[in-house]
């Protein structure tokens, strides 16, 4: 189900204590948002400590209040809500054990607080919610156009998140075309055979014993076609060893992975995200190219954020499109790949749109037409 314009009794319900003006401007920013699917739980947005915290509040206290408020916020991420800490130009969401640390790009807006509700009605995570709400400017929902934040310029920036490595990661093509994640090295041979240009092996359950063989053979596979593009899932010191033209890596990997390594090596480095803070952190590193996903719900791999959708895959390549070559993933099917193409997307990776496909050196050709057309 999905959500155009809500009315001021629905974001009135939405604030404690109760904010007329508050829900109003709400109202107003959220008018100009688009159609969204419903949220499915509601978060109420607390400017003062409420009595009896629930899960889904979400409370807002001043860096200088902070310390005066420590009880009552302990008390609402007990109860399973959320915590913002704000000053003029930072804030710090925690929630749980997770913590993310924001600066702004400007003095905060006086309409934040009512954005960031319009956002998080809008079924972002809290998160995701407090980047666009720290983008947003005054008067955004009165302009002409779409009032969707997507100048770089107006994000913030991750509070301690590490520097990109010097020298930088070597560049990929703007457009990849399309990107089979496969399971072996048999597969990675089979589908450069096929006339696939970029391939990455994902090895699951392969025993320790066989890794550097299966990404030797990967790689070895790739030099035999000089256009072709051979990235390692997550095994960055093999893919070192190898020589292999890039690594895959997720946003888990980023406290253990040695970046400067990557970089030193001449590798490129893709990085994944899901969604605007850890697209963030990742763009902050330069990467080679920065995947988006899951697009759709998706079978082939764990994922713990959810189907992401057309809509914000799109949103997502109008603010990251202009720093980096861009990669949809999760869930696409040939049926589906025209649609995520048209998202702005300069590469679409498949998983079992290919290897589970009837015929994989068919499915490989009119799935790699589809960038042509």
């Amino acid at each position: 189900m999905s959500r155009g314009a809500s009315t001021p009794a629905h974001f009135a319900e939405l604030f404690w204590p109760p904010a007329d003006e508050l829900a109003a401007a709400a109202e107003r920013i959220r008018a100009r948002l688009g159609d969204w699917p419903a949220r499915a739980a509601p978060m109420r947005i607390c400017v003062a400590a409420p009595e009896h915290p629930a899960a889904g509040d979400l409370l807002i206290v001043t860096a200088g209040d902070a310390e005066a408020e420590a009880a009552r916020a302990a008390g609402v991420i007990a109860a399973g809500g959320a915590v913002i800490a704000i000053d003029e130009r930072h804030a710090t969401l925690v929630s749980g054990t997770a913590r993310h640390a924001l600066t702004a790009a400007a003095q905060l807006a006086d309409d934040w607080i009512a954005a960031l509700a319009a956002f998080l009605d809008c079924g972002f995570e809290p998160h995701d919610a407090l980047v666009l709400a720290l983008a947003w400017r005054d008067g955004d929902e009165a302009a002409a156009g779409d009032p969707w934040p997507v100048d770089p310029a107006r994000f913030p920036s991750i509070a301690g998140a590490p520097a990109a490595p010097e020298p930088a990661f070597a560049p990929c093509p703007a457009r990849l075309g399309l990107y089979p994640v496969v399971p072996s090295a048999d597969w990675v041979e089979r589908v450069l055979d096929y006339g696939a240009r970029a391939v990455q092996l994902r090895l699951k359950g392969v025993p320790a014993g066989q890794l550097a063989d299966e990404v030797a053979r990967a790689v070895a596979a790739g030099r035999r076609h000089p256009d072709a593009r051979v990235f390692i899932n997550d095994h960055w010191r093999l893919a070192i060893e190898a020589g292999a033209y890039g690594v895959h890596l997720g946003q888990e990997d980023l406290q253990t992975a040695d970046l400067g390594a990557i970089a030193a090596a001449g590798l490129r480095l893709g990085l994944s995200s899901h969604g605007y803070y850890e697209m963030l952190v990742a763009l902050r590193l330069r990467p080679s190219y920065l995947a988006l996903g899951p697009v759709y719900a998706t079978t082939t791999k764990a994922v713990a954020a959810p189907p992401q959708g057309l809509a914000r895959i799109a949103r997502y390549a109008r603010l990251a499109g202009r720093r980096a070559p861009l990669v949809a993933i999760g869930g696409v099917t040939a049926a589906t790949l025209p649609a995520v193409i048209a998202t702005g997307v300069g590469s679409v990776a498949v998983v079992s749109a290919v290897t589970a496909a009837a015929d994989p050196r068919a499915a490989v050709a009119s799935l790699g037409a589809c960038f042509e057309a």
